[in-house]
């Protein structure tokens, strides 16, 4: 019985080296096919937009294909969770940002845990939330915007990413501080939210400053405060709701990259080197600043860095999404 003990002890033991061999083996050689960039969300939107502008300074880096692949749904979930599950060998890795890997762990039937099922590569860039709105949309500024929404004729309607983005959760704030109440129409993400704010479907949306960049410079939108302490450095013009009054109402987005739990150590420092590099990238850092991104300092590009980013978010917005009672879906 001891010998038998014994023996198994042994064959275990060997096949934990044998596997942690694979593993060094296969992340040594990595990569040699191409790997695929999930975006949950649809085609055009932010999200899709970083990642396409960085596939090909990807490719150089890596010496591979980087495929980006877009599976929407569920506030980002169906497509994150489709990172989660895939095989941690480094050929799939997933773009998020804090609604992602953050907001939406509040949600008791999320298929996946937002911290136990991923390993951190990096954090890419932040870009703050804006109120935005059609260009006829009789208000010019914060003010005569909540006078508008006071308005008994008013019906007002807002277009929102998935159900309690942080979108949501200022909007929330925001109809708290002034008294007002609007619907919140949902979509998949943040593109189609775009093409029915163009063409007047809704009135105005609480979205990422950097999707809106272009089509407010050319004047086909409007926007009429931006959710920062300071005013925003791409658009110096558009005031804060604490100017207005409204107070302490701050939200952004940023995004990171992931891949699935258990990923070597060796593919996960190989690919925040590549992303690290692309980053440094001169037309890179051109297109995203063009779209209003600002791309993370070095000192905070490092997987540790986006695992504390993830931590202290976590601990900020949890608390205040289940007080008000957000329900995420």
């Amino acid at each position: 019985m001891r010998f038998a003990l014994r023996a198994i002890v042994i064959v275990a033991v060997l096949g934990s080296f044998q596997t942690a061999a694979l593993h060094t083996a296969g992340a040594q050689g990595y990569p040699t096919r191409a790997i695929t960039l999930i975006v949950p969300y649809p085609a055009g939107g932010p999200s899709d937009t970083l990642a396409r502008i960085m596939s090909e300074p990807l490719k150089a880096a890596l010496g591979q294909s980087v495929v980006v692949e877009n599976v929407t749904g569920a506030g980002g979930g169906i497509g994150t969770g489709r990172v989660a599950k895939a095989d941690p060998d480094g050929y799939t890795i997933g773009i998020g940002h804090n609604q992602t890997h953050v907001i939406n762990g509040v949600n008791p039937n999320l298929a996946y845990d937002v911290v136990k099922d991923f390993e951190p590569v990096t954090l890419i860039a932040d870009t703050p939330i804006w109120i935005v709105a059609r260009k006829n949309l009789p208000a010019n500024d914060i003010k005569e915007f909540i006078a508008w929404l006071k308005q008994p004729d008013t019906k007002a309607s807002s277009g929102a990413v998935g159900v309690g983005g942080p979108g949501d959760i200022a909007v929330a704030a925001f109809q708290r501080q002034t008294d007002t109440r609007f619907p919140l129409v949902p979509y998949r993400g943040g593109a189609p939210v775009l093409q029915d704010l163009l063409s007047g479907q809704i009135d105005f949306t609480f979205g990422q400053a950097a999707t809106y960049v272009p089509y407010i410079r050319n004047g086909q939108l409007k926007a009429l405060a931006v959710l920062t302490p300071k005013r925003w450095w791409a658009a110096p013009d558009v005031p804060t709701l604490d100017e207005a009054g409204i107070k302490d109402i701050y939200a952004g987005f940023w995004h990171g990259i992931w891949v699935p739990k258990g990923t070597p150590k060796p593919i996960v420092d190989k690919l925040n080197a590549a992303f690290s590099q692309t980053l440094t990238d001169a037309t890179v850092q051109k297109r995203f600043q063009d779209i209003g991104q600002e791309i993370f300092p070095a000192s905070q590009q490092s997987p540790a860095a986006l695992a504390a980013k993830q931590k202290a978010e976590i601990e900020r917005w949890w608390p205040v999404i289940k007080a008000a009672g957000i329900k995420i879906e």
